[in-house]
């Protein structure tokens, strides 16, 4: 081999040694992150709070919502509801009446600027009327967005053009939408968007670049408010479906349902994905509704080893928990706290009101949105504050909590934020009824 040559191949190596080392940005284009499992990896972020807080990038207003950011590159997408008339009350049993127009909103990611704008007019009749649900659905050049009163729509994500749009109550119709607003954040697969239909129709396959319905199946008396999820059992992509009664697993070509177990949360809030580690999947919501199934090889459950009751199991409400290393994180809707549990038990291993209201008593639907790291948790409580935590089965230490928004919704006298953050380009983005914020989560500040 000649000197030069080798000198070359040695100035390759090198060049490609510190490509390599350098961290590079991830996309947050859905809910709760790239493969909707809660999982953050990026590196050069943040392992404390700093002193003097997080530095605040931009705020941008916006009006109401739930929906949290989707981010994709230097873009970040968000929804909320301009409300024109009509009252938000937060009753439970019953709906708000409003008018107003539901919008997208297309953000330069580093300035916070309004690149595009997408808006159409919608009444709403639902409960807790404070804007959409659903985080966005960042897909190749397509954003995919779900209105509260199912208004599904494909949008070019650089222009903010429609491509189709579908309502879904229209096409798979009901005696009455559901009470607290069509929530089920849309999955797309492949050719594929995934959503929830209509009682006759629970489980809709469309084709992404028409909305044509491709198949559809599965019954029940509400349709609930859990997402579609695309997991891996036994080696085949499953389509997860949980409405009000069942746990069903889908052939995600077909529709064709392989298996089904029980599990009927109170009032039909199916709500929280079901979530896996290895062959283990835990699902729960209100009304001391769980069940921790085991699999086998081929991805068949073949025992129920632990179901819900006093002092077992985290009851999922707005948020869904994290099932890793053989633990159960997450908020619990009855009592509020944060629980800490054991995935072969369902023991309530340790509990805390710090990482959701941070008050000391009972708090229903106490909140807290839990994202796992390498290095540490990343929690978003409903008082608006982010929270660094290891997380073990001895329990928990915060390395830092800072404010970074106002909490501007309400529930029973408290002042809650109930909204998932995204966490890209080494920032989190975050939202209010009043404004979407960017605080810079890198290690050098």
């Amino acid at each position: 081999m000649s000197c030069s040559l080798s000198r070359a191949l040695t100035l390759t190596v090198l060049a490609l040694a510190c490509c390599n080392s350098i961290a590079v940005a991830e996309d947050w284009p859905q809910w709760m992150g790239p493969d909707r499992d809660g999982r953050y990896t990026e590196t050069g972020v943040i392992e404390s709070i700093p002193a003097g807080g997080l530095k605040k990038l931009w705020s941008t207003p916006v009006e109401v919502g739930y929906s949290g950011p989707a981010v994709v590159g230097d873009k970040v997408y968000v929804t909320d509801y301009v409300k024109e008339s009509g009252e938000i009350e937060n009753k439970p049993s019953s709906r708000d009446k409003l008018t107003g127009r539901e919008r997208v909103l297309c953000l330069d990611a580093k300035t916070g600027k309004i690149v595009w704008e997408h808006s159409y007019k919608r009444s709403y009749a639902v409960s807790f009327g404070a804007g959409p649900r659903a985080t966005p659905t960042v897909d190749g050049d397509h954003v995919f967005i779900l209105g509260t009163e199912g208004d599904l729509t494909c949008l070019d994500r650089h222009r903010g053009k429609p491509v189709w749009h579908k309502s879904l109550v229209d096409e798979f119709p009901a005696a009455e939408g559901p009470i607290w607003g069509h929530s089920a954040h849309p999955l797309v697969v492949g050719d594929k968007v995934f959503c929830l239909g209509g009682p006759e129709s629970v489980a809709v396959a469309l084709d992404r670049n028409t909305g044509e319905t491709i198949w559809q199946t599965l019954t029940s008396s509400e349709i609930g408010y859990c997402p579609p999820a695309m997991l891996e059992l036994g080696g085949k992509q499953r389509l997860m479906i949980w409405h009000p009664q069942s746990i069903n697993a889908l052939d995600p070509e077909t529709g064709e349902v392989v298996w089904t177990e029980p599990l009927k949360p109170s009032y039909g809030m199916s709500i929280a994905a079901p979530q896996l580690e290895n062959n283990y999947m835990y699902a729960s919501g209100i009304g001391n509704a769980a069940v921790m199934l085991q699999l086998n090889d081929a991805g068949q459950p073949t025992e129920r080893l632990w179901e819900g009751g006093t002092g077992r199991g985290v009851y999922a409400g707005n948020a869904t928990p994290i099932f890793s290393g053989g633990m159960i994180f997450g908020s619990d809707c009855g009592s509020g706290k944060f629980l800490a549990v054991d995935a072969k038990t369902g023991e309530q291993v340790w509990e805390t009101y710090e990482l959701t209201s941070g008050g000391t008593r009972r708090a229903s639907h106490g909140t807290a949105f839990v994202v796992k790291h390498p290095e540490q948790y990343f929690i978003f409580t409903e008082t608006g504050d982010l929270v660094l935590a290891d997380l073990n089965r001895e329990g928990f230490k915060v390395k830092g909590r800072v404010n970074l928004v106002e909490p501007t919704n309400s529930w029973q006298g408290r002042n809650v934020v109930w909204t998932h953050p995204a966490y890209a380009n080494r920032c989190i983005y975050v939202r209010n009824d009043k404004e979407i914020a960017c605080f810079d989560l890198s290690a050098n500040q």
